[in-house]
């Protein structure tokens, strides 16, 4: 893309805030007196939004409503939850249940919720009998609305990050900006190109933990892109590192699986569901899973230690 006049005009800002028990961030160019005090609001807000109705931590968020309502009852449940459900279901069905949203019984147990984990807890988790969220949920958009029709507790986690950003990036479309990157964690959306037409440089990490290194980088313009592996989110559980991916087929963290999986797709809420599906399909199936889904993998196998 050809630099303008217009481009080499516009200023460089960084805005950043709390969300998730992480941070959001979005890097951007706009023209000089942009009101940056109401586009920090604006982002604040969208990510609050997706944590109010998303979050397993907050016990009256819509999701967890949702996950107390009765079976067979019709709930009622805000656009953007349903939208995120939507995705999931899609991704889920495509995936043959790798990715998976009702294992919020499991994720609590083996302490990647509130509370530490429970021995109790996980014994039931490892023997309960499941059926894929796609054949136990029922959507109707229409009416704005969802029923179980099997007992299920959802966890959004592996994707709802990816949907904050997309939020955030709706944000800055919003307010005019052709220019931005925005994240969540692992989790990138890019809106256009820089102003002198290269791509937003975002780097690749070494899959090893408790050090950070590049392993690779990528320039990235229009597109969005989600990590997610085995070696940053987990929890210690005697000499054992316990990656915070599920495995539908066994209730227990994800063992065997790629180190990492990074995703880039058109949207980040897809990369973000796509990787955990990745994730547990391991790279093989999993590449042809993106490939099927419009979307490209990068897949790192080798686990290296600090």
């Amino acid at each position: 893309m050809s630099k303008t006049s217009t481009d080499l005009d516009l200023a460089r800002h960084s805005l950043n805030g709390a969300t998730m028990g992480t941070r959001w961030s979005v890097t951007f160019h706009a023209p000089p007196g942009t009101d940056l005090a109401t586009l920090q609001a604006e982002f604040q807000t969208a990510v609050d939004r997706v944590d109010d109705q998303m979050s397993t931590w907050k016990p009256h968020s819509d999701l967890m409503r949702f996950n107390a309502a009765p079976v067979g009852a019709w709930h009622p449940l805000p656009a953007e939850l349903q939208e995120v459900l939507g995705c999931a279901l899609e991704i889920g069905r495509a995936s043959g249940g790798a990715f998976e949203i009702g294992m919020g019984d499991a994720v609590r147990a083996w302490g990647f919720g509130p509370a530490p984990a429970d021995e109790t807890a996980i014994r039931a988790a490892l023997h309960r009998p499941r059926r894929p969220s796609y054949e136990v949920l029922d959507l109707d958009p229409t009416q704005r609305r969802a029923r179980k029709t099997a007992p299920i507790t959802l966890d959004l986690c592996g994707i709802a990050k990816g949907y904050g950003v997309d939020c955030l990036i709706a944000v800055a479309k919003r307010h005019g900006i052709a220019h931005a990157l925005a994240s969540i964690d692992g989790e990138l959306r890019a809106l256009g190109p820089r102003p002198d037409g290269q791509g937003w440089a975002v780097a690749l990490e070494k899959p090893q933990i408790g050090h950070r290194d590049m392993q690779a980088m990528f320039e990235i313009q229009d597109i969005a892109l989600a990590t997610s592996g085995d070696y940053r989110h987990f929890v210690k559980i005697g000499p054992h590192h316990l990656a915070h991916t599920m495995d539908p087929a066994t209730g227990a963290p994800l063992r065997g699986g790629p180190a990492s999986v990074t995703v880039l797709a058109e949207t980040c809420m897809r990369a973000d569901a796509i990787a955990s599906a990745v994730m547990v399909l391991g790279e093989t199936r999993g590449t042809k899973l993106a490939a099927a889904l419009g979307a490209e993998v990068v897949a790192l196998e080798e686990r290296l230690s600090a």
